[in-house]
């Protein structure tokens, strides 16, 4: 009848003291369910009911009571609270008139077979009868005139209905049974003495007649009689007075007035009684073994969402569980944009680093022939530049949406222009060294010190990098990835998928490391070339520029790897690499060319030419310049120097 029993008590046949305390804590472990079905006697009903009361749960349980409890008042009298509406049932009973006739008429003189019925008479009427009467005390003495129902109060026992009923089943059936049996023999025939009482309970279950009150008596193949109750409800009413009011009846169905029934204080709502209340959105339901109808809600945690009334399941990779965790949803994208802190102060640097650049290289073009210019060496000055630009102009690359051109630019020049500017610089720095060198050793020029002879190497070394880069292509085309586990968060409402190019760490490595060897190779050379004369091809100008910048990238690096298990790492490690790539270019702009871009605008008159002189006298007095300084020599050798550099320049044309 879809009721779920959530606990089955029973109570002893010899209950020890607190036992119903006991029970009523039992009841209290499943509080929501509060109907209490009691199948039991007045005396324990009374006892449950009192146990309650002690316990503070008046108006907490909801009373249902089988026909031993009905319409007493034995059981609730002196915890009428407690027992507020509480629902009884009492089968349905006629009153036998013709039974009230009867037992009217009865008195000692004519109903002398009935062995109990002196002992009604005393109780009865309050007498007694005789000196072996069993009522002790001074009653006076019965007459033996008293009259039933005249002489006392009389009502007719509610089940006298029942009890005839049955005696007459029982001789509707042994008269059926006679004449199937008998077939008219008067009496007790021989095949009837020694009948099976099992033959005689079918004959008893085939029984069909109108019984004392007029209902038809039968019984159903489970051999129980049809069911007719009147349904009563413990109602106190608006004076305080409590009494049993008929709220239905059950005449093979159940025929309720909703409307009449009254609970504590007179609420009309009907009020709840269930073991478990209904999960909440996004919650399972994990059902207490053997009890269908209790439960305990447990919410699906994490990425898990509610899959079923009792199950959770985890949502795909590139999926979050929605805000009711009915379902999943795609996991937001981002991405690092333009307007975010992270980009902003990136792009101010190198578009500042841009536009310095531009005006160095505008200044060159503008003032190519003049000394200055042509004493940086202007085709190498050329090359570098380019590197500086690219190292500068990455950025935009670096912070645009990644899509698939993009991520194929990002790789052509992430490492491209370091390789640019590294590349031309020991490039440099290895024409220093090996014409100090060769001066050491003879008066004859090194080979491969001309503009061209360094053009070439210089690109020859660029072409490794653009050689790897191809490679790369080949080996693993670009293409844009969601990486969702980067900012996959506890809390699956803060989880991203980052919308990056397919560029692991370990490749992004490997695209700077060429770079960086080219910078610690170009390092060491500049450490060799420490003692050259300081204006000489800008050897110490170059030195300081790659020793900071070593000092730039070996920050970048723990930087770098130690934030790839943050949440930010996106932001913080594009920020990083980008601000790393701006400021070694920024170093070498400032240390290399822009006190060059000063002298050539604001002092024109030290931007004149000198006398220029062999390469042997050249060499000759660089090395004595540099052994008079050693010894601590105090002749001005500037001059010396000057046409140091312009001779080479010269004579490398």
């Amino acid at each position: 009848g879809g009721v779920c029993i959530a606990q089955s008590l029973k109570i002893p046949r010899e209950p020890r003291a607190g036992e119903f305390d006991k029970i009523i804590r039992r009841l209290l472990e499943t509080s929501n369910a509060r109907a209490v079905i009691m199948f039991a006697n007045e005396d324990d009903i009374r006892r449950v009911l009192a146990a309650a009361k002690r316990n503070n749960q008046t108006g907490h349980f909801l009373w249902v009571g089988s026909d031993s409890w009905g319409s007493k008042i034995s059981p609730v009298i002196g915890q009428e609270r407690v027992a507020e509406g509480a629902i009884t049932i009492l089968p349905k009973r006629a009153s036998v008139e013709a039974f009230d006739r009867y037992f009217r008429s009865r008195s000692l003189s004519n109903n002398r077979r009935n062995v109990w019925f002196a002992e009604f008479w005393e109780e009865n009427f309050s007498c007694r009868l005789g000196m072996h009467g069993k009522r002790a005390g001074n009653l006076k003495k019965c007459t033996g005139l008293e009259k039933v129902g005249r002489d006392s109060s009389y009502e007719q026992e509610g089940k006298v209905q029942f009890v005839m009923d049955a005696v007459y089943a029982m001789a509707h059936a042994l008269h059926r049974m006679h004449r199937q049996l008998c077939y008219g023999y008067p009496g007790l025939c021989p095949r009837m003495a020694s009948v099976d009482g099992k033959e005689l309970l079918s004959h008893i279950r085939a029984v069909n007649f109108n019984g004392s009150a007029g209902t038809p008596v039968v019984f159903n193949e489970n051999g129980d009689a049809p069911g007719r109750y009147d349904i009563f409800q413990y109602q106190i009413t608006n004076r305080s007075t409590a009494e049993y009011k008929v709220i239905g009846s059950w005449t093979n169905q159940l025929h309720l007035k909703v409307e009449n029934m009254r609970w504590k204080s007179g609420d009309p709502s009907l009020p709840p009684s269930v073991c478990s209340v209904p999960c909440r959105t996004g919650e399972r339901k994990k059902v207490v073994k053997g009890v269908p109808c209790c439960w305990h809600c447990e919410r699906c945690e994490g990425y898990h969402y509610q899959a079923s009334e009792f199950s959770c399941e985890l949502c795909p990779y590139e999926m979050r569980p929605d805000s009711n965790r009915t379902g999943c949803v795609p996991i937001p994208i981002i991405k690092l944009e333009w307007h975010s802190p992270w980009a902003v102060v990136p792009v101010f640097i190198s578009m500042l680093g841009i536009i310095a650049t531009s005006c160095v290289i505008v200044t060159f073009v503008r003032y190519n022939d003049t000394p200055i210019v042509r004493a940086s060496g202007r085709e190498m000055s050329y090359v570098l530049l380019t590197g500086i630009f690219l190292c500068y102009a990455i950025t935009f690359l670096m912070i645009a949406t990644p899509d698939v051109g993009v991520c194929s630019f990002r790789r052509i020049f992430l490492g491209l222009g370091m390789c640019f500017s590294y590349a031309a610089l020991l490039t440099k720095t290895n024409r220093i060294h090996r014409i100090f060198e060769q001066g050491k050793k003879s008066v004859t020029a090194p080979r491969f010190i001309s503009p061209a002879s360094q053009l070439v190497i210089t690109f020859s070394l660029i072409s490794v990098q653009l050689l790897g880069v191809f490679l790369w292509f080949v080996v693993d085309p670009p293409h844009t990835v969601v990486d969702y586990g980067e900012q996959r968060t506890q809390d699956p409402a803060a989880a991203r998928g980052v919308l990056k190019c397919d560029i692991s760490d370990l490749s992004l490595i490997c695209s700077l490391g060429y770079s960086i060897l080219l910078m610690v190779t170009c390092t060491v050379y500049a450490i060799k070339t420490r003692g050259v004369p300081e204006t000489f091809n800008e050897a110490k100008p170059i030195g300081f520029t790659m020793y900071t910048t070593c000092i730039i990238w070996l920050a970048f690096i723990p930087i770098f790897f130690g934030t790839s298990q943050s949440a930010e790492r996106m932001y913080i490690q594009t920020t990083t690499l980008t601000v790393s790539l701006s400021l070694s270019a920024s170093v070498s702009l400032g240390m290399l060319y822009v006190p060059k871009v000063y002298v050539i605008l604001f002092h024109p008159e030290q931007n004149v030419p000198k006398r220029k002189r062999s390469f042997k006298a050249i060499v000759t007095a660089a090395t004595m310049s540099g052994k008079l300084s050693q010894k601590g020599g105090d002749r001005p050798n500037g001059e010396v120097k000057t046409e140091l550099c312009e001779s080479m320049e010269t004579n490398s044309e």
